[in-house]
């Protein structure tokens, strides 16, 4: 097996985080033998190839134990940071070549974090049918529930509740997620609930994942779901004040699963000064296990 790093990220707290074995260098290795890897650590698993001809200075390949991946939030950010440690990223920014597409970074030398770019989000409202489903799944009780499928590249179902008491209780029918995803076209559950804003007046919103067929049953931090999330929230108008625009936000997720993670999304804007998604960011660290 190649040499893998250990990182987790997006850390919030002891133990907290998103691990992610990390493979600097996988010229040679076979798609097989990348999910290999994943397997056998149980995560999302990220692997660094040379860049293309668009100008990109790497390409990341992410696999989970039953499937690759089009993108992944974390990893890309935890790739990145280690990058940067090693010295073999010095320049500002960088351009990452994915499946879902080319992702812009830049180094943030004052909070020596990596903040990684995610396009507009997309957003379709399911019908009563499928919320009613969903609900189900989640152990929720019956009950009208606006549950909106959103995506900035995979989709998740973002499902707002009304305390994080009920988030943190909740008690999924995890046999039952992969058909339930396939049906609605979601690559996993994502409840969410407001919390107690930052003493700076950041917003908080605590979040769980359920993976529809990852090979384990939560994750502790999900950027791109976040992404979808923030950017579903800001197009709602749930994150304005006062009429300003939609400002950054820290979306805390993994707690139930004690694994305390922290995501930063930001608004991000075109060099026009338009909107153009969010930047994703977070705290990363090497790790033991």
């Amino acid at each position: 097996m190649s040499d893998v790093s250990l990182i987790r990220v997006f850390v919030r707290g002891v133990g907290g985080g998103n691990p992610v074995p990390l493979v600097a260098d996988a010229r040679g290795m076979s798609a097989a033998q990348m999910q290999a890897v994943a397997a056998a650590y149980g995560h999302e698993s990220a692997f660094v190839l040379p860049g293309d001809d668009a100008g990109c200075d790497w390409r990341f390949r992410f696999f989970v134990p039953l499937h690759e991946m089009e993108m992944c939030g974390h990893a890309t950010v935890g790739t990145l940071w280690a990058l940067r440690q090693w010295g073999r990223w010095t320049t500002p920014t960088a351009r990452i070549a994915t499946i879902s597409g080319v992702v812009l970074a830049y180094w943030d030398a004052a909070r020596e974090c990596v903040w990684i770019s995610q396009p507009e989000v997309r957003t379709e409202r399911l019908d009563a049918h499928a919320s009613a489903r969903v609900a189900e799944t989640l152990g929720l009780p019956p009950g009208t529930r606006t549950i909106v499928n959103a995506a900035t590249s995979r989709v998740k179902t973002l499902v707002a509740l009304p305390s994080v008491a009920e988030l943190d209780g909740l008690q999924p029918d995890f046999p039952a997620m992969e058909a339930l995803c396939a049906a609605i076209g979601s690559t996993g559950l994502y409840p969410y609930a407001f919390g107690t804003p930052q003493n700076d007046g950041r917003p908080v919103v605590h979040a769980r994942q359920f993976p529809k067929s990852s090979g384990y049953p939560e994750d502790a931090a999900t950027g791109i779901a976040a992404a979808a999330l923030w950017g579903y929230l800001a197009g709602e108008g749930a994150l304005a004040c006062d009429g300003a625009p939609a400002g950054p936000i820290a979306i805390w997720q993994g707690d139930a699963m004690g694994s305390p993670s922290e995501i930063l999304v930001a608004p991000r804007r075109s060099d026009d000064g338009e909107p153009d998604g969010c930047w994703l960011s977070g705290k990363a660290a090497w790790s033991q296990k």
